[in-house]
Formats: structure tokens, C-alpha cells, sequence
């Protein structure tokens, strides 16, 4: 008789983005300070982020499906409105954060 064996760890079947929130947006998602999501585009990550969460993309988002102005994502230290903005693409493994602009005077 064979002594039984451990299976062995399998890696997650959906490649994913660790997406990074403010401190602002916490209260939306439970006060997690980070989420893991599929990777796809940024505008596909939004409305990932909005489906787990509802009312989310709306403060992300304006009402013509455009980045707010306030509202800045980096996708591995680049700022996607210098790229191709919402359209921007998430390769698995990457790691997206999601910041407010402060103002003020």
C-alpha cells in the first residue's frame, strides 16, 4: 500500500490583474484595499469591478463612459490616459491602480 500523495497546487484557471484601489472607493468594496480581476482591458476591468461591486464604475466613470477627471489609472507605473485610455490593454499577472487627484486650495 502506497502512502497518499498531496495533489499538487493548480494555478487559477483565469489569468488575473491585481487592481489597486483608493481609500476613497474602499467603502464601495467591503474595505478591501485591493482585488484580484480577469485581465482584458481597462474598460473591461471596470465593468468587472462595477459587476462585483455595483455603482463603482460611476466613480470611475462619467455618464459618456469616459475616465472622470479626477480619476487616474496606472497599469505597471503608466498612466493610461497617455496610452489608449480605457481601451488600454491588462496583460494577466500585471497590476493596475486606481487613484484619485486631490485639489484643493
Amino acid at each position: 500500500m502506497s502512502a497518499p500523495t498531496t495533489p499538487e497546487p493548480t494555478a487559477p484557471t483565469t489569468p488575473s490583474v491585481l487592481v489597486h484601489l483608493p481609500a476613497e472607493l474602499r467603502a464601495r468594496t467591503g474595505e478591501q484595499p485591493s482585488i484580484m480581476v480577469a485581465s482584458g482591458d481597462v474598460r473591461t476591468i471596470i465593468a468587472a469591478l462595477d459587476q462585483a461591486f455595483p455603482g463603482l464604475r460611476f466613480n470611475l466613470c462619467a455618464e459618456t463612459g469616459e475616465l472622470r477627471p479626477f480619476v487616474n489609472i496606472f497599469v505597471d507605473g503608466r498612466n493610461v490616459r497617455f496610452g489608449s485610455a480605457l481601451d488600454t490593454s491588462v496583460a494577466a499577472g500585471s497590476v493596475m491602480h486606481i487613484i484619485h487627484s486631490v485639489a484643493g486650495g
